[in-house]
């Protein structure tokens, strides 16, 4: 891996799991490390805890991916903390057993995987293109592979809330947004990229009493967090990644996916859609 002395990294989930291990990589290879976490305790420690691996300077901000507003002022933050912003890892996610609404009346799996991701980094996106050669990594999943997007009913009102449908149907937006913003930013030095991490045991997925015990009976089998993020620090610092774009990466190596990951009119009408959703210019 190439020395990242000098380059801003902002990782978004980074009080614990994949984003944790995903900072400290990053940090030990001398970047400076933006954390953006939800929890204040688990956020303080970890700062204490990547701060302590490299020689950059390491920063941390709260901020609930669930509350629109608070990725809003989250943005507003880094854009007056950080002159440039050189990598984006989008690595925050959630699963949920039983269907909820943000307070911006939105199906909460899709708002914080999706909608809160694509928000933040459209709000960057202009500070890192003046900041290039940069890089955004979105921590995707196989369970794209389950996803079929529904763009009359995203938000899962009107079918049965099956809980890893709805979590595969936010992955496959998070492959389809990568995917559009690569085509976006074609030739301008930054580089868009969808990662799979592997099948990880972390929090993902607390609030989830299935997934909890399905997880205690394969943990033996199960990667750890360290092994998941091998792939987004890749991504984020070796040369290749700031070389290929628009991929889709698993164990540090792009690989072909399924077509729908990659369908120009679902990635183009989902981008649009989403800008409706946060408010944003669809251009």
């Amino acid at each position: 891996m190439d020395s990242l002395a000098g380059r801003v990294c902002v990782v978004t989930g980074a009080s614990s799991g994949i984003g944790r291990e995903t900072a400290l990589g990053l940090a030990r290879l001398d970047a400076d490390v933006v954390l953006i976490g939800r929890n204040p305790k688990r956020l303080t420690s970890t700062e204490q805890e990547v701060a302590a691996a490299g020689r950059g300077a390491v920063s941390s901000h709260l901020c609930d991916f669930s509350h629109l507003d608070e990725v809003r002022g989250l943005a507003k933050t880094l854009l007056d903390a950080c002159h440039d912003i050189h990598v984006l890892v989008n690595n925050a996610g959630q699963v949920l057993q039983r269907r909820e609404e943000t307070v911006d009346g939105y199906e909460a799996t899709f708002a914080v995987n999706h909608l809160a991701p694509y928000l933040l980094t459209r709000l960057l996106l202009e500070r890192m293109l003046g900041s290039t050669p940069s890089r955004v990594a979105t921590v995707s999943s196989d369970a794209y592979r389950w996803g079929l997007l529904d763009f009359d009913d995203l938000q899962t009102r009107d079918t049965s809330y099956r809980s890893m449908r709805v979590y595969g149907n936010s992955k496959l937006a998070n492959a389809l947004f990568a995917w559009e913003l690569a085509r976006r930013t074609a030739g301008t030095g930054l580089t868009s990229n969808a990662v799979h991490p592997g099948f990880v045991s972390t929090s993902l997925g607390r609030d989830n009493i299935a997934a909890n015990v399905f997880l205690k009976l394969i943990r033996p089998f199960v990667r750890g967090a360290a092994k998941g993020a091998e792939t987004s620090i890749h991504v984020a610092s070796s040369p290749e990644g700031g070389e290929r774009s628009g991929e889709f990466w698993v164990d540090c190596k792009p690989i072909e996916i399924q077509p729908k990951a990659r369908d120009p009119e679902w990635a183009l009408r989902l981008w649009e859609v989403s800008a409706d959703l946060v408010g944003l210019p669809r251009d």
